[in-house]
């Protein structure tokens, strides 16, 4: 097996010694993996960067720890040993997402040097209200169509590769959305430009480097893309220079944390923060079911929210009804969590949940709507007398706004609009009347959450990454139909 690499690109006014001393490497080190350097480095030149040496020091403060990497950790394994997130830790240690090797040593916040993941209490703004049309704005998408494969792909017709590559299937219907989103901004008379590149990217390379270093992008207000989140990345590092917000769309993967690098898509962590919050803000008495095979989830709640009851299971494997009826309360809302992945075991749960609804009131909860959930032997019934709740990122379409944009979407393109869509609608709306409000995106994401279709932006700035907190608690109501908890 070869040596792994990492890539750097150079910013300007970076030298070898500069680069070699960030990723505790020698120059040589640089030399050995580009040759070409022997003669200087340009900016904007990607270099390889020796796997051995990946972690650049680490900002640290008086309350951080170290930690050695043990033989087949993973990052959400160091993450649940120690109650602090992925994002927390890769904060810390920038490239650690790129390869974790026994040995290599982490810096590790303390708990009390964490930053909790918020939600905030702004209300929706209405930017359209207060868009300012005084200056021409401009806004660049980065969409991986990969035209030249294609095009050069003598075994497969474009037909073809519109049947089988998902990739580019994705990659249409996020820019059917952002379309109408453009359309919409013309109709408002928004003086907005909008180019779009073909990024044209493999799993570990692609062309974003060269787009940028060919145009001018000094004018630019705000990119959207690519969708991968290395190369989203590269993208914000490389237009750092201009403190041009870059918006990854697509990706849940959390990353680098860059000043210009804003993360469209809440994380798992901040999808749990929320439920959790809902139940302390409803005075709530929680409870958790969880299989002894989810010891992360276990684990998690124990760390993170040691309020939560735990409920056991008998030596069959079956819950301690007893035991789990006296953790219930009286004249509160018992929110139930339930992680258990046999779809037998969640039918005989949930029927007991029914019967003790009697004396109580439960609502069954889960962190998200699993496959086993689905499995025909639990009848749809059981979700909706509990009114299962899960934390999303997105809500349904209700209004008639929403309706009508759905109408539209339809119109043009023959089908109606998938979550994909709705987000390159939301997403691309979003950016632009952030870009066109006086000061400018990154001024707007400070003081205002947004909401359109099916998608909420609520910004906030966590452990030096941009992170949007606008997600939603969904639930079963009793007409089958998934409403929004108010």
């Amino acid at each position: 097996m070869g040596q792994k690499n990492a890539s750097h690109v150079v910013v300007k006014g970076e030298t070898i010694y500069a680069i070699a001393k960030k990723y505790q490497i020698t120059p040589d080190d640089i030399i050995k993996n580009n040759p070409d350097v022997i003669n200087g480095i340009k900016e904007n030149q990607t270099l390889l960067i020796p796997v051995k040496s990946l972690f650049p020091t680490a900002v640290t403060t008086a309350n951080d720890t170290t930690y050695v990497v043990q033989k087949g950790e993973t990052l959400y394994a160091i993450s649940k040993k120690f109650g602090i997130s992925v994002e927390a830790i890769i904060a810390k240690n920038p490239l650690v997402k790129d390869t974790l090797s026994e040995g290599v040593q982490l810096v590790l916040p303390t708990k009390k040097n964490l930053a909790p993941a918020i939600i905030s209490n702004k209300e929706n703004a209405d930017l359209i209200s207060t868009v300012s049309k005084t200056k021409v704005r401009n806004l660049v998408l980065f969409l991986p169509f990969n035209i030249n494969k294609i095009e050069n792909d003598s075994l497969k017709s474009r037909n073809e590769h519109l049947k089988t590559n998902k990739f580019l299937n994705l990659t249409l219907d996020f820019y059917a959305g952002a379309l109408m989103a453009i359309d919409s901004a013309k109709v408002l008379g928004l003086p907005v430009n909008v180019k779009v590149y073909d990024v044209e990217s493999s799993k570990y390379s692609s062309n974003v480097a060269s787009i940028i270093a060919k145009n001018d992008f000094s004018n630019v207000d705000a990119v959207i893309g690519p969708f991968q989140n290395s190369f989203v990345e590269s993208t914000a590092q490389l237009l750092s220079k201009y403190n041009i917000p870059v918006i990854s769309p697509l990706s849940k993967e959390k990353g680098l944390a860059l000043p210009n690098l804003y993360y469209a898509i809440p994380s798992e962590e901040q999808l749990k923060t929320k439920l959790l919050q809902h139940f302390k803000a409803k005075n709530g008495n929680a409870v958790a079911i969880i299989s002894t095979k989810k010891v992360a989830s276990k684990e998690y709640l124990l760390k993170n929210y040691p309020w939560v009851k735990q409920a056991v299971f008998n030596d069959k494997g079956a819950l301690d009804v007893a035991q789990f009826k006296g953790q219930l309360v009286k004249g509160k809302t018992n929110f139930v969590i339930l992680e258990i992945e046999k779809a037998s075991t969640i039918l005989s749960i949930t029927n007991i949940l029914k019967g003790l609804q009697k004396e109580y009131e439960i609502q069954l909860v889960v962190f998200e709507v699993y496959d086993a959930l689905n499995f025909e032997e639990i009848p749809i019934k059981n979700l909706t007398t509990l009114k299962m709740m899960y934390p999303s990122t997105s809500k349904v379409i209700e209004t008639p706004e929403e309706l009508l944009f759905a109408a539209a979407y339809k119109k043009i393109n023959n089908s109606a609009p998938n979550s994909v869509a709705i987000k390159g609608f939301d997403i691309t709306f979003d950016t632009i009347l952030r870009m066109c409000q006086e000061n400018g995106f990154a001024d707007s994401v400070s003081k205002y959450k947004t909401e359109y279709v099916e998608n909420s932006f609520d910004y906030s700035n966590e452990n030096g990454a941009n992170n949007n907190n606008g997600c939603y608690l969904l639930y079963y109501d009793n007409d089958l139909t998934i409403k929004k908890v108010q």
